[in-house]
């Protein structure tokens, strides 16, 4: 019966010796990827919602001055029809 009771007790003990230290090794691993990929990500998120802004403002400048084009041909209309 002892020999029983210590052969589980190595048996057991052996187990939990040679898979702790990989276990650390591969989450701290793991959680560096997870990091930079989250990075990565937010970085090329955060660029193309700059782009799409800049895009956006620039239609936006292009529409004013179009806009201010017709107004000022509208205005020399009417000077040109009061000669």
């Amino acid at each position: 019966m002892k020999k029983t009771v210590i052969s589980l007790v190595l048996v057991a003990f052996l187990g939990f010796a040679s898979t702790s230290c990989r276990e650390t090794n591969n989450t701290e691993e793991s959680v560096e990827t997870i990091e930079q990929t989250t990075e990565e990500t937010l970085e090329n998120e955060n660029e193309g919602a700059l782009e799409k802004i800049g895009k956006s403002v620039d239609n936006a400048v292009q529409e004013t001055k179009e806009a201010g084009e017709a107004v000022e041909d509208a205005a020399n209309d009417i000077d040109n029809d009061d000669n």
